[in-house]
């Protein structure tokens, strides 16, 4: 069975491939592939391994021995889904490799925002701290987390993990009912919003949850209220977030994800880091921790090995 990886480089580096090397006959490997590429590079190939390369109708029809895409992601947006089963093409993603990553990434996005980390090292840097007539600042108020409520929306694996460590700091935590799923009878975000010092992300991106917080829900939370989207981009208004931030009506804003990326054209969010906010965009690599990396690999040959089995 031959195989070929098209987007390699997306792994990053110091990644062993040996668990799928293991599960397949041939392995050929590319550092990144247009999809143009990709027709050529996966001619004769049983098996496509991909990230994020669009494989598009015309692409699957012009490869009639490929039987299976393995995606080294969770999400499946860049496979022409219906044109696989038409086909006969399995698809096969990874999900939850990157639990512990994205929750310690998100914790750090809480922590730095409350005790306001982005204000004072801007202070610092500028030299303030060695004008001042006592020993250290004061100027910006920072949040102790005991004992303060954390409104998570998505109840997965990866939220569920986030709350067990925010209560390992103390925090009462409170899952919203997940938008768009009928049987969730939780109280919905837009209930929760006013008594929340913390808001975190950990749901889809879908029609039901694209902009759940918009610039009505945001007029709605505590002054100091920190906001976290560690899920996708849009699921917040950013151009809201970042008005209600600057307006002092939302405490602390970070996000690790923007609606597209990379954002070859900018965002405005990014263009606000040169502002005095409380404010950080981290360039969706919550999830970059070898382990977290090392992970997909083994998940993909066990998707590998399945397959192999049916």
């Amino acid at each position: 069975m031959n195989a070929v990886l098209l987007d390699a480089s997306s792994l990053g580096p110091d990644i062993d491939l040996a668990p799928i090397r293991e599960q397949v006959d041939s392995l050929a490997v590319h550092d990144q592939s247009t999809t143009a590429e990709a027709r050529e590079r996966l001619a004769g190939a049983r098996v496509a391994i991909v990230n994020k390369v669009v494989l598009d109708a015309a692409t699957l029809e012009a490869l009639p021995e490929l039987r299976l895409i393995c995606v080294l992601a969770t999400g499946t947006n860049n496979i022409d889904m219906a044109a696989a089963e038409r086909l006969g093409i399995a698809v096969k993603n990874v999900t939850a490799y990157g639990t512990a990553s994205v929750a310690q990434h998100t914790l750090m996005l809480m922590l730095a925002l409350a005790n306001r980390l982005p204000l004072y090292q801007r202070d610092v840097a500028a030299g303030r701290w060695g004008e001042s007539p006592f020993f250290c600042l004061m100027d910006h108020g920072t949040l102790q987390l005991e004992g303060k409520r954390l409104v998570i929306v998505g109840q997965g694996v990866l939220g569920s993990r986030v709350a067990q460590l925010a209560e390992a700091f103390g925090m009462a935590v409170t899952f919203a009912a997940r938008p768009g799923k009928a049987d969730d009878s939780r109280p919905t975000l837009a209930d929760l919003a006013p008594e929340a010092d913390i808001i975190s992300l950990h749901c889809p991106l879908s029609e039901a949850t694209r902009h759940l917080i918009d610039a009505d829900l945001l007029a709605t939370l505590k002054p100091g209220a920190l906001l976290v989207n560690c899920a996708r981009g849009g699921i917040i208004d950013e151009l809201a977030a970042l008005e209600a931030l600057r307006e002092g009506r939302l405490g602390g804003l970070g996000v690790d994800v923007l609606p597209v990326e990379p954002p070859q054209d900018g965002h405005p969010l990014i263009d606000a880091l040169a502002e005095p906010l409380n404010l950080i965009v981290t360039p969706h690599n919550a999830w970059i921790t070898p382990e977290s990396r090392q992970n997909v690999v083994a998940l993909t040959a066990d998707n590998l090995r399945a397959w192999q089995s049916e």
